[in-house]
């Protein structure tokens, strides 16, 4: 797959991954467990904020990949 297609795609399912983690993120943090006290908010929410580099890193990997050389 050339590189250019990839980085394509890798944008695109990028972007998909952080609208689901915000949108996912936000609806875990109306919990009343969660809303209840500010210091285990705060942490939460530095977390989730953080959090979707995790599963962001394979797909960055797998964009900038160099492209297979030979035959």
């Amino acid at each position: 797959m050339p590189l250019r297609l990839r980085k394509l795609i890798g944008a695109v399912l990028l972007v998909v991954l952080v609208l689901t983690w915000v949108m996912v993120g936000m609806a875990v943090a109306q919990f009343p467990a969660i809303k209840a006290n500010a210091l285990i908010e705060t942490i939460y929410y530095v977390v989730v904020g953080l959090g979707w580099v995790l599963p962001a890193m394979p797909l960055v990997k797998w964009m900038v990949r160099p492209a297979p050389t030979g035959t």
